[in-house]
């Protein structure tokens, strides 16, 4: 399935038993006249419910590398299935268990808070990607959608995507988390502890949310690369994810 570079169109999602956030970034304009390149850079929800079909379908992929987001209670609630796909998963939890069962409700509080509080792992993750090596990856956390929306809406701002198609991006989540993926949710929050903040994986996704965070993320650094250079990573890294990332007519 080819992946168009129309930032709404449903084809962008992989059907993968286990999972309801799964897709591909591939497609969208990148600055330049580039154009990211399809099935290099996907998104999800939790991996946990994965059966064998879905890990030989993520492996028929070619993963080389799992960004896992979660908390480690998290992980513990709901491990990881990608054993037999070959992909090497790093595990950079956003919050410590304790941060984020003090987390405010409020959606805007909580990207504030991550953008002020959480910046070397957000880089630490971005710069798991940066490895000459690293791609195919995969970026998730819990619903895929906020942890992961500021981490995949960063690394989308860095290689010169228009704010519209990030933005976008960050609203498809709200049609794929279905009442079924909301009660899995929950579940998860019950088994780990994380505290109510989880519940905020079954809501919609607002663009403006993220259009509101990048452009805090740009009153703090300039730009998503100098937000995640002040966080430790180097140009020449940001560099390589563009030309891995990136492909130019």
């Amino acid at each position: 399935m080819e992946t168009s570079g129309q930032a709404g169109d449903d084809d962008r999602r992989i059907a993968l038993p286990g999972t309801q956030n799964l897709r591909d970034l591939g497609g969208y304009p990148a600055a330049g006249g580039g154009t990211v390149r399809a099935r290099t850079l996907l998104r999800s929800d939790a991996l946990h419910r994965l059966d064998g079909a879905g890990r030989a379908a993520l492996a028929g992929l070619g993963l080389r590398t799992v960004i896992d987001l979660r908390t480690d209670r998290e992980v513990e609630a709901a491990p990881s299935a990608l054993d037999g796909t070959g992909a090497r998963t790093f595990h950079v939890p956003l919050f410590s268990d304790e941060a984020i069962s003090r987390l405010p409700p409020e959606r805007a509080a909580i990207y504030r808070y991550m953008i002020d509080h959480c910046g070397a792992a957000i880089a630490e993750a971005v710069g798991r990607l940066c490895a000459s090596d690293a791609l195919p990856g995969l970026i998730h956390c819990t619903a895929g959608k906020d942890r992961t929306g500021l981490v995949v809406a960063l690394v989308l701002d860095v290689i010169g995507v228009p704010d519209e198609f990030i933005a976008a991006d960050y609203a498809m989540s709200a049609a794929y988390l279905d009442p079924a993926t909301a009660q899995a949710i929950r579940r998860v929050r019950a088994a780990s502890g994380v505290g109510r903040w989880l519940d905020l994986g079954a809501l919609g996704a607002s663009p403006q949310v993220i259009t509101t965070a990048l452009a805090r993320v740009r009153g703090q650094a300039g730009s998503a690369s100098g937000y995640l250079m002040r966080h430790g990573l180097a140009r020449p890294e940001l560099d390589r994810l563009r030309g891995a990332l990136v492909a130019w007519p």
